[in-house]
């Protein structure tokens, strides 16, 4: 492989990983959630407090930031790092995920997706080369290829085609991302569906092409936790081990947990603002929903031995007050208590691979979140 390597793999621990990945931005830690600024901001939390939550990376999406404000306005202003004040790594999804959100309004070929803007219907071409290019004017540190994804279920004849598919669009991603400036990357995109002699056929063409890192793409889409982990034992280890591995739109903390048990460094989700801005909070006893009135006279906050201040000191009866006079405040601060629960969570993971006791750290941790929250006195 000729493609330079900026992933440093730390330890081990049976097939979980910790390891350190070099940007142009800094720095990024794995097993590392990535926080998800679609349009270039975060719904409900300031980039000043993604930082403090511990996050290294967020990521950015091609399609929607191509539309408003256009890569060309963003250049312009300096790329998407100063545009956004967030000046620290930044991932940025090709657009692939919306050939299949968008369906309505899109028509792929050969060549690449003929969409009809989700804004005001204007006809806009995304091919491989116009994805890269896109990305490159943002300044991305790590760039993704145009990929097709296919919802769950599906015919195997589909799933086969968008995975061929996918992979011809990688060579010419590559070949468009050549001139790409020193430190930046391109990751490939395994597909597959759920058919596993499909996922090894398409990260061993990955492999054969070459990249800086490799993502899984195509699940999370609605198949159960069980078929989305046994494909991800079927394509990890075809993938090579000194390259990062990124599982994408995933998930939920129980998905992220086992995903790492089986060799994924890298994770992004629009779970932590979503749920917050319905009123649930992440904890380490699981899921918190604030709207319920058990919380209406509790005093007590969300976890007293969090980390992160607004879990310890805001009590759970004027969050849920918040969330049920639909104050923008509630939404805010559950939004930043899940985003630093994940960021906290991939913490202990991290610490518990490079001590040795990875094991240990995953069945207490599902432990805590079985038994559940303490109810109220």
């Amino acid at each position: 492989m000729t493609v330079p390597n900026h992933f440093r793999l730390l330890a081990q621990d049976g097939a979980a990983r910790t390891g350190e990945l070099a940007t142009p931005h800094g720095k990024v830690r794995t097993p590392a959630f990535m926080p998800v600024g679609t349009a270039g901001a975060m719904k409900g939390i300031h980039w000043r407090d993604i930082r403090e939550t511990g996050a290294d990376i967020v990521l950015g999406n091609t399609y929607h930031l191509m539309l408003r404000p256009t890569a060309e306005r963003i250049a312009a202003l300096g790329g998407l790092q100063k545009f956004t004040t967030w000046n620290g790594p930044m991932l940025t999804d090709s657009g692939g995920f919306q050939v299949m959100s968008l369906a309505q309004l899109r028509k792929v070929t050969e060549q690449g997706v003929k969409f009809r803007s989700h804004i005001d219907g204007a006809a806009l071409d995304l091919t491989p080369e116009r994805a890269i290019e896109v990305q490159r004017m943002f300044g991305s540190d790590i760039a993704m290829q145009l990929d097709e994804c296919v919802r769950l279920p599906a015919e195997r004849a589909e799933i086969d085609r968008a995975m061929q598919l996918s992979v011809r669009w990688a060579e010419r991603s590559k070949r468009a991302f050549e001139t790409a400036a020193q430190g930046h990357m391109l990751f490939g995109i395994v597909q597959g569906g759920d058919v596993p002699d499909l996922r090894q056929q398409s990260a061993r063409a990955l492999v054969d092409l070459g990249f800086h890192g490799y993502a899984i793409g195509g699940l999370a889409v609605g198949e159960p936790q069980a078929v989305m982990l046994a494909m991800i034992e079927e394509t990890a280890p075809v993938l090579p081990q000194d390259r990062p591995r990124y599982l994408m739109g995933v998930g939920t903390p129980d998905d992220m947990i086992e995903a790492v048990a089986r060799g994924i460094d890298m994770f992004d989700c629009v779970l932590p603002t979503r749920n917050g801005r319905h009123g649930h909070a992440f904890t380490r006893k699981g899921v918190i929903n604030l709207r319920n009135a058990r919380h209406a006279d509790d005093p007590r906050p969300l976890d007293e031995d969090s980390p992160w201040a607004p879990a310890r000191t805001y009590s759970r009866a004027y969050l849920h007050h918040l969330v049920k006079a639909g104050e923008a405040l509630g939404a805010m601060l559950l939004s930043e208590i899940n985003i630093a629960y994940f960021q906290a969570l991939m913490s202990g993971l991290r610490e518990a691979i490079a001590a040795g006791n990875f094991q240990e750290f995953r069945e207490k941790t599902q432990e805590s979140w079985v038994a559940g929250d303490i109810p109220p006195r």
